[in-house]
């Protein structure tokens, strides 16, 4: 079992597993009211330098599955959240990422938030987590918590180069203007 981070906290990835590669980065929720509508979450990646996407095509979610180089791939959208475990899961290969890229940041938006009137506010047991691919150990692990009753789209945590080591950050920051705001303020190019 791995760390249990609150709000804020990190972890070195590296020094939880040496010689560590590839990771699964799995995050889940349930929807804990409803209006009916179906409650479809989405996992992205955003890889980064200098708190910017590299580009849009370094945008990973479901309708762009691989990064350009395929260090970062979403294995699929899940359009309900049914069941235990991960809901949604991208794999990463840490010896791949580029020199450049600093850190990887993984936001969750409900898609059609507007629309059907739903929040993260209607969410529970929303987690993401870091998984050992050699091994299926977790390396660590964010449970989320906080009330955020009026955001559709929230950083889940990050995975970042320190010096020769990967950590990992639990962000937990919520935005009431979806993927879209999160999106712009990382700059990717919206239509």
């Amino acid at each position: 079992m791995g760390v249990t981070l609150a709000k804020g906290g990190n972890v070195s990835l590296s020094k939880a597993a040496p010689n560590l590669t590839q990771v699964v980065i799995g995050l889940g929720w349930d929807a804990r009211s409803t209006t009916g509508a179906p409650f479809d979450l989405d996992a992205s990646a955003l890889m980064c330098s200098g708190g910017r996407v590299l580009g849009d095509e370094w945008f990973v979610f479901y309708n762009q599955l691989k990064s350009p180089d395929g260090s970062v791939e979403h294995t699929g959208d899940n359009l309900t959240g049914e069941g235990d475990g991960d809901d949604e899961s991208l794999l990463i290969d840490l010896s791949k990422v580029p020199p450049h890229c600093d850190k990887i940041v993984f936001p969750v938006s409900i898609h059609m938030a507007d629309e059907r009137g739903q929040t993260f506010g209607q969410v529970s047991n929303a987690f993401i987590r870091v998984v050992n691919q050699a091994d299926g150990q977790e390396l660590a692990r964010y449970d989320l918590s906080e009330d955020a009753s009026t955001e559709t789209a929230m950083i889940f945590g990050e995975v970042y180069r320190y010096q020769s080591e990967w950590k990992f950050r639990a962000v937990g920051q919520g935005y009431a203007s979806g993927l879209r705001g999160i999106a712009l303020d990382f700059g990717v190019n919206v239509s």
